[in-house]
């Protein structure tokens, strides 16, 4: 079985868990599922904020998939105090999951329905994990006996009680909330169950300069062609990856976002200078189907393409820990700035709500910029 090592660090003055692996692109998307796991470019490795159960959490996203490793110095005992005897992945005082054949059966079926419905793997992996933990608690209690009672048990005694976060909280409690629908053809009463509110994060924003420098740093151009594309449309990761030869519409100027997030199509416009970039790299790579490929024509990774921001971060001397999705949060704020209007932002990012957007225009420097202090009329 894979190996990750687990190690105590900090980061930004704060207590953090680093996890370092083989590269591996199943670890990777499992580790990406978990709700504030990040890259340190610094540290070269994936990290979590360290909470008194982090080892418990772990566990659960890895189970099956890799050992959980860590060095038995003193110190290291100490930060890990709730990790079990070295060997067996066991949590002091939390007994392993186990499920009888009718519950087991049940979250087959319930998985099976949920991939007919063509919910994200990412999505089913969570809800299912969450409800393999909540029926685990209740010690197998058959489905149609469960309560109310229950689920407010589960909330005080094992989420609230451990300290998981906000967005743990959510998504079991609305994993549990699908599964009864469906499956029960009932409803548990969860509007009782005590939700704290979720912090409200502002998008992290590059200058049109920083941009600049981490866009052209790169030679290579499929490189730059990537970064470029991802900046200049707005993309996520995954429909950069997922573009396809076809695409791109270079008579009507034109790039077609096929089944993105909430499985929906979506155009946006490509400048000239940047189907001019394109032409370019397409003459020089000539690639077969995917507009980017990897080794032997398959999709371009998500690991590889991470790399790429990577080094141009290291050539650019830019030292704040950017990803890729502040390439996205940087277009949208820029068109704001340059006075696009927020409905056609919302319409070229693919957000349902705008809400979802609005975020941006308290980040923008022209809005902000525009407010007089009034310490000025003092």
């Amino acid at each position: 079985m894979k190996e990750i090592r687990i190690k105590p660090g900090i980061h930004e003055g704060k207590k953090i868990v680093i996890l370092e692996f083989k590269y591996d692109k199943e670890l990777i998307d499992l580790t990406k599922r978990i709700r504030y796991a990040g890259w340190s470019h610094t540290l070269n490795a994936w990290y979590l904020p360290h909470s008194p159960d982090i080892m418990d959490q772990l566990r659960m996203y890895f189970k099956g998939k890799a050992w959980l490793r860590y060095d038995k110095t003193p110190a290291n005992k100490e930060f890990f105090a709730n990790y079990g005897k070295s060997g067996n992945n066991s949590i002091k005082g939390r007994k392993p999951i186990t499920l009888n054949a009718k519950i087991s059966m049940e979250l087959k079926k319930f998985e099976d329905w949920m991939r007919n419905k063509r919910y994200s793997e990412s999505t089913i992996t969570t809800y299912t994990q969450g409800l393999k933990v909540f029926f685990n608690f209740l010690d197998n209690k058959p489905p149609e006996e469960i309560e109310n009672e229950d689920l407010e048990r589960f909330n005080k005694e094992y989420i609230i009680a451990r300290k998981y976060s906000v967005s743990f909280q959510s998504q079991v409690i609305n994993g549990v909330k699908l599964f009864f629908c469906i499956r029960q053809k009932r409803k548990l009463a969860l509007e009782f169950i005590e939700r704290p509110k979720r912090p409200k994060l502002l998008p992290n924003v590059l200058s049109k300069e920083e941009v600049k420098q981490i866009l052209n740093i790169h030679k290579n151009i499929k490189h730059r062609a990537m970064l470029s594309l991802i900046y200049a449309c707005g993309l996520r990761r995954g429909e950069l990856l997922n573009l396809k030869i076809q695409d791109v519409d270079s008579g009507r100027g034109l790039l077609i976002i096929r089944q993105a997030k909430g499985r929906k199509d979506r155009v946006t416009p490509l400048s000239k200078k940047l189907l001019e970039l394109l032409r370019e790299y397409y003459k020089y790579e000539k690639p077969k189907r995917f507009l980017f490929e990897g080794v032997g024509g398959e999709k371009y990774s998500a690991g590889s393409l991470q790399k790429v921001l990577k080094n141009a971060l290291v050539k650019a001397k830019i030292r704040k820990p950017v990803t890729l999705h502040w390439l996205r949060h940087s277009y949208a704020t820029h068109l704001l700035e340059n006075g696009t209007d927020l409905r056609y932002i919302q319409e070229l990012l693919g957000h349902n709500s705008s809400r979802t957007t609005e975020i941006y225009t308290h980040v923008t420097d022209y809005s902000i910029k525009k407010i007089k202090s009034p310490f000025d009329d003092l």
